[in-house]
């Protein structure tokens, strides 16, 4: 019974522990939002969906709406867009090489989809008339097998 009772007070101590933590995470979570939400509104885009860190969203949001508004870009007008392909080459490109390989991402003005993706890397937002959607996923490195070794002769000699 005297057990039971001190590992019960050691999961109270533990759970407490984890909800200090919960609770400075939700402490600061709604800064975080209130940011990234102003944001959004100032660059003129859509946050329809995400599992990803405020500061990856932010650099995602900021960093599509300098390609489109980029002067490599045509001057906007209703009859041209940006090319898709290119966005979403440039977006997967830089989230490499800032937050390692493995990223995907899909632009367009009308597609479905269903990904898996690693914990943390997936938003889904639109700018203008495009949806961006940009996601990780896990790399497992598959090792080469090796050739079979040739049996070599023996050195020694027979006399």
């Amino acid at each position: 019974m005297e057990k039971a009772l001190k590992l019960i007070e050691k999961e109270s101590q533990g759970q407490g522990q984890a909800m200090q933590i919960f609770q400075n995470q939700q402490q600061r979570e709604p800064q975080d939002q209130i940011k990234l939400a102003a944001t959004a509104i100032t660059l003129n885009v859509r946050l329809r969906s995400s599992d990803m860190p405020a500061h990856m969203q932010n650099h995602a949001l900021h960093y599509t709406r300098s390609l489109i508004d980029s002067p490599l870009q045509p001057p906007p007008n209703p009859k041209t867009r940006p090319n898709p392909t290119h966005l979403a080459r440039a977006l997967k490109k830089e989230f490499d090489s800032v937050y390692g390989p493995a990223w995907h991402c899909v632009v367009g003005t009308s597609f479905g989809s269903f990904v898996t993706h690693s914990a943390g890397g997936f938003v889904y937002f639109s700018v203008d008339s495009l949806s961006v959607l940009l996601f990780k996923t896990e790399v497992q490195l598959v090792p080469e097998p090796q050739p079979p070794q040739e049996a070599k002769p023996s050195t020694l000699s027979l006399c």
